[in-house]
């Protein structure tokens, strides 16, 4: 049962998109833009298996998330940034709302969701923006925005910092 929250994470990760992560070996500078939406498709399968095991729901210490809330997470991720990417695409030079992540899953009670219904989700949001990815017009890729705490980000390296985090937590629930 979860009774707490985990602790936040609060590191800047830009910097995945300089060099690779020593922690999940992603290196943006392998991923070609224009194949974002086919990478995030990859992910999705692996992230349907990890949702379906027996015991997705339970947390392996107290101070980590479980695969469910990995899960929850990993779909926030996909809403989140579809509509970071739809602002790039359509707007000039936005800011992006910030978003709590840890907040979010305490809120939305993401221990406590049912692992079907995530897959599905997952799966839903994960499709829709690999097709907003796909159909970025190849003169768009350096439009820019910013979060709100100066960082800017244009519509490739958003993608690619993006991939990062959607790879990083595959990572984080490998099978032990």
């Amino acid at each position: 049962m979860v009774t707490s929250a985990v602790p936040p994470d609060t590191k800047d990760w830009t910097w995945v998109l300089q060099r690779p992560c020593p922690e999940c070996g992603y290196d943006a500078s392998a991923v070609p833009p224009e194949e974002l939406g086919d990478a995030v498709r990859v992910t999705l399968a692996p992230w349907r298996a990890a949702l379906a095991r027996p015991h997705a729901a339970v947390r392996p210490r107290p101070d980590v998330w479980s695969v469910l809330e990995y899960g929850c997470h990993v779909r926030d991720v996909f809403r989140v940034f579809d509509g970071r990417l739809a602002l790039l695409l359509e707007q000039d030079d936005p800011q992006f709302a910030d978003w709590d992540q840890d907040a979010t899953a305490l809120a939305e009670g993401y221990h406590r969701q049912d692992p079907d219904a995530v897959q599905g989700e997952l799966t839903a949001a994960g499709e829709a923006i690999a097709a907003r990815f796909d159909a970025v017009p190849p003169t768009a890729w350096e439009r820019p925005g910013r979060r709100s705490n100066g960082s800017v980000f244009t519509v490739r390296t958003l993608g690619l910092y993006f991939l990062h985090d959607v790879e990083h937590h595959l990572y984080d629930v490998r099978p032990a």
